[in-house]
């Protein structure tokens, strides 16, 4: 099934990166404009990439480098799934849908980065 059974965020990320895929193939099929489906494709599909880099992080430093970066584009990707929305491209079905995934991973990644700097890094 997937690489990392046992960590559940990247279980959650790999799923939320399928629909950022067929989101964007969907997106097409409507003509939306390339540059917003490139933004979208680029920053939902980032999340993932970072994260697997920060699972052999180098250090705790390199971890919360990387899991915040993970942070920026899952908050970047909500932005572009509201303007989307904002834009008539998604109901607000689909838009409550793929956003509230997007809003869970951002909870747990503020809490992992946060928790991981108070254990001093």
């Amino acid at each position: 099934m997937f690489p990392h059974k046992e960590n559940i965020l990247l279980i959650k990320v790999e799923k939320f990166t399928d629909r950022i895929i067929k989101l964007a193939a969907y997106l097409k099929s409507k003509h939306v404009d390339n540059y917003i489906i490139n933004q979208i494709s680029r920053a939902g599909t980032s999340i993932g990439a970072n994260l697997n880099e920060g699972v052999y992080a180098q250090s705790r430093a390199d971890f919360v480098s990387k899991y915040s970066i993970a942070l920026k584009e899952a908050n970047e990707t909500s932005y572009w799934l509201r303007k989307l929305y904002t834009g008539n491209y998604l109901t607000q079905k689909e838009f409550d849908s793929i956003n509230n995934d997007c809003n869970e991973i951002i909870y747990i990644l503020i809490a992992i980065v946060k928790k991981t700097k108070e254990n001093g890094f």
